[in-house]
């Protein structure tokens, strides 16, 4: 990884919370193969940079390895993933692209819902062909608020992603290391590391009830960073009272 002087202080500048979030979900072990789905976007490449970063930082020793699946919503290749393909490489690390796992019966185009399933269960399969058990997103902290909000608003239930979970009784443990990080620090970021140019937008995103959570959330202006952490940390604590008295 080759970062400028300002890349380098920005970036372990948010290493402290990306290292809270592992300390505290015990989120990366000594020896894992980290397999960190890439979208292209500026939060996945800050994630792949922050975890490549901490190495730097930390006793443990883990390998990252970036894992792209392109395609949209029609079926159809996205166009972009080459530039990306050029910049992980001229960057060092080592990555896979992968094209969209989808059943030749799956009618298109793809509702949002399965876009996102087939993505991850691509995604999921590339990293067990790479002996990768641990499976990195780069939700951050905004996505979490976000999250919050949804389920509130339409399932009456105090939840949001949880920072770490294991699936299929196990064999994987799902990560998300920017939990805790602001999506506008992610923006910085990436202007201080100068990624490639993100791949084209999903057409629906604007219009999605995530985007409307993401509007109300910017209403709150100079309160919004204490509503966002405000809203993570009551269903956070709320998920984790639920688990430990064992409720539905």
């Amino acid at each position: 990884m080759k970062l400028s002087q300002q890349a380098a202080r920005r970036g372990y500048f948010l290493l402290k919370k990306v290292n809270q979030a592992i300390r505290d979900y015990q989120m990366i072990d000594d020896g894992d193969r980290v397999a960190v789905a890439i979208s292209g976007g500026k939060d996945s490449l800050g994630l792949l940079t922050l975890l490549d970063l901490r190495q730097q930082r930390v006793h443990q020793r883990y390998e990252v390895i970036a894992v792209h699946v392109h395609g949209n919503a029609s079926g159809l290749d996205c166009a972009g993933h080459t530039a990306l393909a050029d910049w992980l490489q001229a960057q060092d690390y080592s990555f896979v692209i992968e094209p969209m796992d989808l059943p030749p019966d799956e009618p298109l185009p793809l509702p949002c819902h399965r876009c996102t399933w087939h993505r991850r269960r691509t995604i999921f399969q590339v990293a067990d062909r790479l002996g990768c058990r641990v499976v990195a997103f780069a939700h951050n902290a905004d996505d979490l608020a976000q999250t919050t909000l949804l389920n509130l608003f339409y399932g009456g239930r105090l939840e949001t992603m949880a920072p770490a979970a294991n699936y299929f009784g196990g064999h994987f443990r799902l990560i998300r290391p920017l939990a805790f990080v602001p999506e506008k620090e992610l923006a910085r970021l990436a202007r201080a590391c100068d990624f490639p140019p993100p791949p084209p937008k999903c057409p629906r995103a604007d219009s999605s009830r995530r985007a409307l959570m993401a509007q109300a959330l910017r209403l709150f202006h100079r309160d919004r960073d204490m509503v966002r952490t405000n809203l993570i940390r009551a269903a956070l604590r709320n998920m984790n009272h639920r688990a430990n008295t064992n409720q539905p």
